[in-house]
């Protein structure tokens, strides 16, 4: 349930300031969380909507 929960302000948490650099720990969870399979799904499907994403949605993920 945590990760259900996670996952959406990770993804859109880290286009607005990238957590890479600063938090390894967190950003390696973050990429966990997209190769789960229903996350994956979620974000391919949601693509053609990432023009919308107010600040501009970057090149990755």
């Amino acid at each position: 349930m945590a990760d259900c929960a996670a996952a959406p302000a990770l993804f859109y948490g880290d286009w607005v300031h990238p957590m890479a650099e600063r938090f390894p720990v967190l950003a390696a969870y973050r990429q966990r969380l997209l190769t789960r399979p229903s996350v994956a799904r979620v974000v391919d499907e949601a693509r053609p909507y990432r023009r919308f994403f107010p600040l501009g949605a970057p090149d990755r993920d």
